[in-house]
């Protein structure tokens, strides 16, 4: 009887809790299906744009290439002799015509006054036949007072002093030109190098390397073209009526590896007269002003090199370009802000961070710059808005940040205290 009892009264508390539960639960469903049925969706992601800029570009191709200098001489002396004297700062800039080194000249000074010596005693030969011969003529209008044959030796003693002087002369200019080649000089203006020989070592003519001069300025900058461009520019060349590069030196830039752009502006000066076989290139020159001597010879360049005629051309930003299978694309907003997968072809670069479009653009097309992260299809919605201009930061006039950070690190003025108000109550 209890069991039944206690049975009875579990199932009677089970139907009063599932009448308890049945609204709450019936609320929440209720709630969740009116709150999936006006949920609102996301808007579309934002994105800006820019329209392509018309700019009036040329086209070109960039070659690697290096730095040489117009003029570079290996200093060596003309005359064998031990060093006395280096003159010159290594690696300092020496002025045509100083003395760079000094070479002992008490050997040839000897033999310039030797030679000095021998003229002065082979001139007093020559008077002293010139003597004799005009005695040996004066007689020989008396006859019998001299015979042909002596009058002949006269003649022939006059004319072989006067050789014996005039080789004697030669010797002495050779002593002479000697003893001035114990000073080594500069053959031009421009940078010395290290110096290769001390002092009190033999130094042998034509032999010893003493040191390196270069010019500084202008530069050379060489470099190689390959035949495909090579061919492309002569076609432009023949069809425009323009001689060889070498003729009309067109305008080359020049680039350093720690520079952007290409800065240096050059002209081509040189182009060889054959197509190296094993490597398929032609050798092209340029020539640099270099008055900064930021150049130096020996240095690795970039060229580019103009082709062409300058053209009108659309231009846009780089980051506004992706790559899909090595083919450039970029994203149009078109007049239902979806944006469009654009497949273009791209030209070289224009200034700094920009590329010309050839082909797959045009001028009212509005192409997505930032937000490309974005958009995950073509044709997918997006919020469009024009990309803000760049602002350049404000320039500051020298001196002005230094007086800056000093006022940044100073220690605070000391201020002084207050002075309290003087009441007036005779108001």
């Amino acid at each position: 009887m209890n069991r039944s009892m206690r049975a009875s009264g579990n199932s009677t508390l089970r139907v009063a809790a599932a009448i308890v539960l049945l609204p709450l639960v019936a609320a929440l469903g209720c709630n969740r299906a009116q709150s999936q049925d006006t949920g609102a969706k996301p808007p579309p992601p934002e994105v800006f744009f820019v329209l392509p800029q018309l700019r009036q570009v040329t086209d070109h191709e960039d070659f690697t290439g290096s730095t040489q200098a117009i003029r570079t001489v290996q200093i060596r002396a003309r005359v064998s002799g031990y060093l006395d004297k280096v003159n010159f700062t290594e690696g300092a800039m020496v002025k045509e015509g100083a003395v760079l080194c000094e070479i002992d000249p008490r050997p040839y000074q000897a033999v310039y006054d030797s030679m000095v010596g021998q003229v002065h005693l082979n001139d007093a030969k020559l008077k002293e036949a010139n003597a004799d011969n005009s005695r040996a003529k004066g007689l020989a209008n008396t006859p019998g007072a001299i015979s042909l044959q002596d009058r002949d030796k006269f003649q022939a003693a006059e004319e072989q002093a006067m050789a014996t002087l005039e080789t004697s002369k030669a010797n002495m200019a050779t002593a002479k030109l000697n003893l001035t080649y114990t000073k080594v000089l500069a053959p031009f203006s421009g940078r010395i190098s290290r110096r290769l020989v001390d002092p009190g070592n033999l130094v042998v003519a034509d032999t010893t390397p003493m040191s390196t001069i270069v010019t500084e300025d202008p530069i050379y900058a060489n470099f190689f073209v390959d035949e495909h461009t090579l061919l492309r520019v002569r076609r432009l060349n023949t069809k425009d009526k323009v001689k060889s590069m070498q003729d009309t030196h067109p305008e080359v830039q020049l680039g350093l590896t720690d520079e952007t752009d290409f800065p240096h502006k050059g002209t081509i000066d040189f182009e060889d007269n054959q197509t190296d076989q094993q490597t398929g290139t032609l050798q092209l020159r340029g020539v640099f002003p270099n008055a900064d001597r930021l150049l130096s010879p020996g240095l690795f360049v970039r060229i580019r090199l103009p082709i062409g005629q300058p053209h009108d051309a659309l231009v846009i930003p780089e980051e506004a370009l992706g790559t899909d299978q090595g083919q450039k694309f970029l994203y149009v907003i078109d007049d239902e802000n979806l944006a469009q997968n654009r497949r273009v072809t791209v030209g070289p670069t224009y200034g700094e961070g920009m590329r010309v479009v050839t082909d797959g653009l045009k001028p009212n097309d509005r192409v997505v710059v930032t937000g490309l992260q974005r958009i995950f299809k073509s044709g997918q919605p997006v919020t469009p808005k024009p990309e803000p201009a760049k602002v350049e930061p404000a320039k500051v006039e020298p001196g002005k940040v230094e007086k800056a950070e000093q006022e940044k690190t100073a220690p605070p003025k000391a201020v002084a205290p207050a002075t309290p108000a003087v009441r007036d109550d005779r108001k």
